[in-house]
């Protein structure tokens, strides 16, 4: 691939490229973009936290997404200046090679707990030494992504929408990540205007594609001029229908939700936006200013949440948080199985109790906060969603169902099938 994009850390393609648009600063600001950020919302827990640890940063600044990527904790050094590290945390911190690095943006560095290496957050976070331990079953792309990639960059697996790897950069680095092979540098790929322009002449060549999902990394940390370069030039190909955008950065980076990047998104309409949740700890008075300025600008709002053992596999929680995201206008739509990337085992739930979560709340709260269950089959057999089994039986001409209570109903199917190799109840 084309390296004479690359920047540190793998950042969205910036300058060197001889065109007037990837001239511009990476990250260009202007006064009235930082004017602007001094208003975004701050809770009382990051403003004692920038008040601790940035004493010279002033609300503006805290408020800039620039400065937020530019200060992010990347190294042991820092890290240790912000949180007590475990003996665990600080031995695996400092064996880290390689892609998936340590980056937290010093927002979410606030809701991080600075004593107890347990807490859900920190734990996502944060690298311990079960990272290195590789357990059957594991890979380094147990999704098979790139055996499906129709050129490098962009995933094929579904016959009418591809998957567009536009960076390798994020804001923050989730320990579980399905794609750690490849994020944060060091990684086996880097990312170009070149690899965008084949990607986007694949999809111009291929009318079947009427959705394209952009993903990485995070395409919200491309700066807003060239994700714009990008949304275009998808946009004005006859046979993309939609387009949607995968993401974590309204929850790990909320500054960057500006009102230059949502006039410039709902230009493109129709757009979706899947947001990645992990816990309700997650649902901050920033958060609720992101989301509604996404929403305000016409975006539908999806979120996607991975299970995760000992964070999130309770019901509590998990109830907590579908009802937090409904309130900041996200509409749960995945809960995912977490995939057997390698050194995920510490993370990774059985599968029956994602099975028990929907159960606890299918019925026993709105449908509109029951996300879809699914596994990501491993080798590329692409989403595979699991229920809960109400079906209990037949009859004769009655199918035998079970409710969110565990009652039995009968409804009159006589000409069907359904249910007969199950019995009766």
């Amino acid at each position: 691939m084309d390296r004479s994009l690359e920047a540190p850390e793998s950042e969205p393609p910036g300058t060197g490229t001889g065109t007037a648009l990837l001239d511009r600063p990476l990250f260009p600001t202007t006064v009235k973009e930082r004017e602007r950020g001094a208003l975004f919302p701050a809770s009382d827990r990051s403003r004692a936290f920038r008040k601790t640890f940035f004493p010279d940063a002033a609300a503006a600044d805290w408020n800039d997404w620039r400065w937020q990527l530019q200060h992010r904790i990347r190294d042991l050094r820092t890290l240790a200046r912000f949180i007590r590290l475990s003996d665990d945390e600080e031995s695996a911190v400092a064996r880290h090679t390689g892609p998936l690095p340590v980056g937290i943006t010093p927002y979410y560095a606030s809701l991080l707990s600075e004593t107890d290496a347990s807490q859900p957050l920190r734990r996502t976070h944060i690298p311990v030494n079960g990272e290195y331990l590789r357990t059957p079953g594991e890979a380094d792309d147990p999704l098979g992504e790139d055996h499906d990639a129709a050129v490098p960059g962009l995933v094929h697996r579904y016959p009418d929408r591809v998957l567009f790897l536009a960076t390798g950069f994020c804001s923050t680095y989730c320990r579980y990540c399905t794609r750690s092979r490849m994020v944060g540098g060091g990684g086996e790929y880097t990312f170009s205007l070149k690899q965008w322009q084949r990607a986007i002449d694949y999809i111009a060549a291929n009318p079947q594609i009427r959705d394209v999902l952009l993903s990485g990394g995070d395409p919200l940390t491309i700066a807003t001029d060239k994700l714009e370069w990008l949304l275009s030039r998808l946009r004005a190909i006859p046979h993309v229908e939609f387009l949607r955008i995968g993401t974590k950065v309204p929850v790990v980076l909320p500054q960057r939700i500006t009102r230059d990047l949502t006039r410039m998104l709902r230009r493109y309409h129709p757009l979706w936006m899947s947001i990645h949740f992990t816990h309700p700890d997650e649902l901050t008075p920033e958060v609720a200013e992101s989301t509604a300025r996404l929403a305000d600008a016409g975006i539908p709002l999806g979120g996607q949440t991975v299970l995760l053992r000992g964070i999130n596999d309770d019901l509590a929680v998990m109830k907590k948080l579908v009802h937090g995201m409904l309130k900041v206008r996200v509409k749960p739509y995945y809960l995912y199985q977490c995939d057997p990337i390698t050194g995920s085992a510490h993370f990774r739930t059985t599968v029956e109790k994602g099975l028990e979560i929907i159960s606890g709340l299918r019925g026993h709260t709105t449908g509109y906060a029951v996300p879809h269950f699914v596994v990501d089959a491993p080798g590329g057999g692409g989403k595979i969603p699991l229920l809960p089994d109400y079906l209990v039986g037949r009859d004769g001409d009655d199918l035998l169902l079970r409710n969110f209570e565990g009652g039995i109903y009968r409804y009159p199917d006589p000409e069907g099938s359904l249910g007969a190799g199950k019995g009766a109840a």
